[in-house]
């Protein structure tokens, strides 16, 4: 896709999710038959909202990307180093040794409940829940006795992994079905938010608003369909009250991105806890700095370590993301009863865990390798380096939950 008229193009924050030795490979052709299933819906029901293509080019249940990824054992899609991009947990299980020290805070504030369920969105393969469970494990928490983990993904392969992952840990006893039921414990999402859908707008000449819809491309017959662009009246009312209620105003001409789900999806993870902990981490800003005219569009694709900004291409290949609005985040904790905990940042959360102790721990421990030592050092580098992972936001909220006893936030 060709630069969008009177759209700035902002550089990329490549530090985020790639890891910059490891080698990009060319962008592959979009899912043939995605990309022919989006062509219809736009043929048939005129432009479409860019949240309804993203959604249906992460999340179609048959062939979006998230619901394929890790397919027939395939660990190219996805987070991981042979995937798409890098998350902390995936990096290292030192992420979830240190978060397993913050979920223990958890557990005792709440007075040791048995159980005590942690329930994580985005689970994947299981790194995180493999480093948490590992974690209390190594440190001989009385909390491994009565956490009942829960893992939601979209992808069954990937749930399937998970499944395997703790068996050879010999952690799988821990681990229960998903359910809706009122629970005690802790909800996890470590960047999933960023990978909810967003609509696409821009500010107007007028002072208003536009939205920025997709459109099919004129092709030849028998090849497969090209998406393009267009600006056009907002499809809902909601994207100019979410600006307002922020007190945001778009300069004309000024891309940005807005996530309405982002409310609904609080609601529903937060609607289960009766008491303990949401903890949310991913890269974002309160809305006054994500809505700077300066840093413009964060609406970023994802391919084999490849960060780029055309998200019209490789559909259903490639992962797509956009910073998270944290103030919109903090405002649907609190429409929900829950109670601010802290926000901080990656690094100040693991350095408050102290996480470097962690370190020396497994620096000291006679079955430690040198490179594996190097590796975790590396890792733990990367998670607390702003220019990476350690600038992403960490936000907790709880119900019936002191603040003063949970570890993380100083």
């Amino acid at each position: 896709m060709s630069d969008e008229p009177g759209l700035r193009r902002p550089s990329i924050e490549v530090g985020l999710r790639r890891v910059p030795e490891l080698d990009p490979t060319p962008l592959p052709e979009s899912d043939p038959r995605l990309a022919a299933r989006i062509a219809d819906e736009v043929r048939a029901t005129g432009p479409m909202t860019f949240a309804r293509f993203m959604d249906l080019a992460l999340y179609d249940p048959e062939l979006g990307y998230y619901s394929r990824s890790g397919e027939r054992g395939d660990a190219r899609t996805g987070p991981g180093r042979r995937g798409d991009f890098l998350t902390a947990p995936e990096s290292h299980p030192i992420f979830g040794w240190a978060m397993a020290r913050h979920l223990e805070s958890v557990w005792l504030a709440l007075d040791r409940p048995a159980p005590f369920v942690v329930r994580e969105h985005g689970a994947g393969t299981g790194a995180l829940a493999a480093g948490i469970l590992d974690g209390l494990r190594r440190a001989g928490s009385e909390l491994l006795e009565a956490v009942r983990y829960q893992a939601v993904d979209a992808s069954p392969p990937r749930l399937a992994a998970l499944q395997e992952r703790l068996d050879r840990l010999g952690l799988a006893e821990h681990l229960d079905a998903p359910d809706d039921l009122p629970t005690t414990g802790a909800i996890l999402a470590n960047e999933l938010l960023d990978a909810l859908p967003v609509h696409r707008v821009e500010g107007a000449s007028h002072g208003g608003l536009l939205e920025r819809f997709v459109t099919v491309e004129p092709t030849a017959s028998g090849t497969s369909p090209s998406f393009a662009t267009r600006l056009g009246r907002p499809s809902t009312p909601d994207l100019a009250a979410r600006l307002a209620a922020e007190e945001i105003a778009l300069q004309p001409g000024q891309p940005a991105e807005i996530c309405l789900t982002l409310e609904s999806w609080i609601t529903d993870a937060a609607a289960p806890l009766d008491r303990g902990e949401l903890l949310l981490i991913d890269y974002g800003y309160p809305a006054a700095e994500l809505y700077d005219p300066e840093r413009g569009s964060t609406l970023r694709a994802y391919h084999r370590h490849r960060v780029h900004a055309d998200p019209l291409v490789a559909v259903g290949r490639q992962d797509l993301t956009a910073h998270v609005d944290l103030t919109a985040a903090e405002r649907a904790a609190g429409a929900t009863g829950l109670l601010p905990i802290g926000r901080t940042s990656q690094a100040r959360f693991l350095a408050a865990l102290e996480t470097g102790e962690l370190l020396v721990g497994l620096q000291t421990d006679p079955s430690t390798t040198l490179e594996s030592y190097l590796e975790a050092r590396s890792a733990l580098a990367r998670m607390l380096d702003p220019r990476a992972t350690g600038a992403f936001a960490v936000l907790a909220f709880g119900r019936d939950l002191a603040p003063e006893a949970i570890r993380g936030f100083g």
